[in-house]
């Protein structure tokens, strides 16, 4: 992975701290910065340029799904990752929403954290292991229901296995490698599953899962 600088935003100093002392296991991680409440974020991201912010959810003056777009704005090369305690799957769509690129759960924070950065990093997206889950049980179950609906169909074992692994940040080749199948292959079954649910990008997976009322806003 490139070297990365990055910006820590969130209220409290231990999380702060306790994320300084994850990041600082890897050399080209540099943390340039530290934010307590969103409008700090905002300004921070303004002077210091980050190329990746690591956004808490619930901070003082500003939320961190409120000052993403404007921490966009600030620093236009820099990707959002929210950073969060809150177990809501109406925050999945938000997040999509107001452009950020991943979205990962503080308890999963030491084992995902570093996965999910490299992953941003690289244009992908990246959703904590717990939330897919969630989202693919609604997905099936709402498929289930809604089978002879236009746009809606079952996903097959082998297409959650996917969807699962490229919502971690996995790349084609990466789903290739833990599925046991050459990347074409990995490649085909994430354009079917694609195909089949009405969507071009693991984003608009998420959304379709929100619009067929399969995640509820």
């Amino acid at each position: 992975m490139k070297s990365l600088s990055i910006l820590i935003a969130d209220d409290h100093v231990v999380i702060r701290k306790g994320l300084r002392a994850v990041l600082e296991t890897r050399p080209e991680l540099r943390v340039v910065g530290e934010a307590s409440d969103g409008r700090e974020a905002i300004e921070k991201a303004r002077s210091l340029q980050p190329d990746l912010i690591i956004a808490d959810v619930t901070m003082p003056q500003l939320n961190g799904l409120d000052a993403t777009p404007q921490m966009l704005k600030a620093a236009p090369n820099a990707r959002v990752l929210i950073l969060t305690m809150h177990h809501a799957e109406e925050l999945i769509e938000q997040t999509l929403r107001v452009g950020a690129s991943g979205y990962v759960l503080k308890s999963d924070a030491e084992q995902s954290l570093i996965t999910a950065i490299e992953a941003v990093a690289n244009g992908r997206k990246f959703f904590t292991s717990s939330v897919t889950s969630i989202v693919l049980g609604r997905i099936q179950a709402g498929a289930g229901k809604r089978a002879g609906q236009p746009g809606t169909a079952r996903l097959t074992r082998r297409e959650q296995e996917v969807v699962q692994l490229l919502a971690e940040g996995n790349s084609n080749k990466q789903v290739g490698n833990r599925l046991g199948i050459s990347v074409r292959t990995a490649e085909n079954h994430r354009a079917r599953l694609m195909k089949k649910l009405g969507a071009s990008s693991l984003s608009d997976l998420v959304r379709y899962a929100v619009r067929n009322k399969i995640i509820e806003p």
